[in-house]
């Protein structure tokens, strides 16, 4: 019975060692790989340190690199639709994914501003408390109170162009975007003049 015991306990080390072995791990992200396909692929865009300088594409650095992985493989996989960025990374491996990820994450947010002052009010509003009387949560609860997100849950959206954010919550309450469910019931109840104003008002945050 002794020595049953003891083939037993020994193959179970020996199985947990496999287990949490190398083969187990994931390597660590390339950062210097990562800035040589963001330069040659994603840079013309989203501009050489990921602070996209046009209105309609989205600034990528500092981003929580969990949820750049998972919108990459969503374009390409088509969960997320969208015909450029399909095409940008049809070609790239979930390795090449991962490094650029990582890279942006490392990389510096620029500061944006908010623009309208007549909605400000209104988009600070909805950011921090919601519109209880509707049933729209407060992004903040969610983003965090300075835009910062959660890592590996929700996105970082302080500075983020204005234009940018408004066509992605436009694109979520019509049903165009279609990979976030929360994020399709939040905006479904949102009418342009809320989607503008809370726009402009992340753009501020810092």
């Amino acid at each position: 019975m002794k020595a049953l015991v003891s083939f037993l306990m020994t193959a179970l080390v020996a199985g947990s060692a496999l287990a949490n072995g190398p083969e187990a791990k994931v390597a660590k992200p390339d950062l210097v790989k990562g800035e040589a396909t963001y330069t040659a692929v994603c840079a013309a865009c989203h501009a050489a340190d990921g602070n996209s300088t046009t209105p309609a594409n989205p600034k990528l650095a500092q981003q929580h690199p969990e949820y750049l992985l998972k919108q990459l493989h969503e374009f390409k996989s088509g969960k997320r639709a969208n015909a450029i960025m399909s095409g940008m990374v049809a070609a790239l491996s979930d390795e090449d994914m991962r490094n650029i990820a990582y890279w942006l994450a490392a990389q510096k947010a620029k500061p944006g501003f908010a623009k309208d002052k007549d909605t400000v009010q209104l988009g600070e509003r909805i950011y921090r408390g919601g519109l209880p009387d509707r049933q729209i949560a407060a992004c903040a609860g969610c983003h965090s109170p300075n835009g910062a997100g959660i890592p590996a849950q929700y996105p970082r959206l302080s500075g983020q162009h204005a234009d940018y954010a408004t066509a992605q919550l436009i694109g979520f309450r019509d049903g165009v975007r279609k990979n976030s469910a929360q994020m399709t019931g939040v905006a479904a109840k949102m009418n342009d003049r809320e989607i503008k104003a809370v726009s402009d008002y992340i753009a501020g945050l810092r």
